[in-house]
């Protein structure tokens, strides 16, 4: 068994992913009921660690940003990850950048900060925050198929491991929601995402087959695929099934304009795919 935090997200160091892991904590935070001043600087603090990845840890190149966020009580830990330059040389006390205004903001607002450098390259800044009102979450163990979070760009343009799988549904609304906004979706079609979300993200903990689950999302301009997986065999059409709603029957048919099921040995993906409706 290895241990995972509550919340895995893998983007690309693009400065409108930001804005992406800010809704991120947003949904999570809200969730557990975290004070909003606790949030704020949570937001703001992570927010300028991500900005240093984006300007500092690829040398003006597109590279891989990783967020990982462990929930515990009244304490919320968030360490984000490059795999460049990184910030190491800036974080120094007595480094080019020990007065930067970003880092002298992250030390302010962290309860306890630390940044490492591992042996394969990169940096790692770990911040504990307080979070009044947390609770802490378990089980966050993986025991087997996941969506390859490392190697995925530019495959995915976000893609998420979540456990307990019941976070999706405070995380992958709002997920999806950003995206599609970004692909210039409109405002009908955005309302739809989020309803399919919703009703997917609903039935999820029935139909996977571990004590995680994992989307990726593609998007394109008025076009998004989600990606959900490990479902338990057969258990994809499960979830089309479960999403029926009086009055609109099976959400996710409806309004997905194609859903794919990819059987692997041991377990399936649910593959949807959403146009904007003046593409339709």
């Amino acid at each position: 068994m290895v241990e995972l935090p509550n919340v895995r997200l893998s983007l690309a160091n693009t400065a409108e992913n930001i804005v992406v892991v800010r809704a991120v904590l947003s949904g999570l935070a809200e969730s557990g009921g975290v004070d909003a001043s606790d949030l704020s600087d949570i937001r703001t603090a992570v927010s300028e660690a991500c900005n240093n990845v984006v300007m500092h840890a690829y040398e003006g190149e597109l590279g891989a940003m990783d967020v990982s966020i462990e929930l515990g009580d009244d304490v919320m830990l968030v360490i984000v990850r490059d795999h460049g330059v990184g910030i190491g040389e800036h974080a120094r006390e007595d480094g080019p950048y020990a007065d930067g205004i970003g880092l002298h903001v992250i030390r302010t607002l962290t309860r306890e900060v630390g940044f490492e450098e591992p042996l394969g390259g990169g940096t790692h800044v770990s911040m504990e925050f307080a979070a009044h009102g947390l609770e802490a979450l378990y089980p966050r163990l993986l025991a087997g198929p996941d969506l390859d979070l490392t190697g995925m760009m530019p495959r995915f343009t976000a893609a998420a491991s979540i456990a307990p799988v019941s976070l999706a549904r405070a995380i992958i609304p709002r997920l999806a929601g950003t995206l599609a906004a970004r692909a210039h979706f409109s405002t009908d079609r955005l309302s739809d995402i989020q309803l399919l979300a919703d009703a997917l993200t609903a039935h999820a903990a029935r139909a996977v087959c571990e004590q995680h689950v994992s989307f990726g999302i593609s998007v394109q301009p008025r076009d998004l695929e989600l990606r959900v997986a490990p479902l338990r065999l057969g258990q994809a059409e499960g979830l089309i099934r479960a999403s029926d709603l009086d009055g609109l029957g099976r959400v996710i048919e409806k309004l997905a304009d194609r859903h794919e099921i990819l059987a692997g040995e041991s377990h399936e993906t649910l593959a949807l795919s959403m146009l904007d409706q003046r593409r339709r």
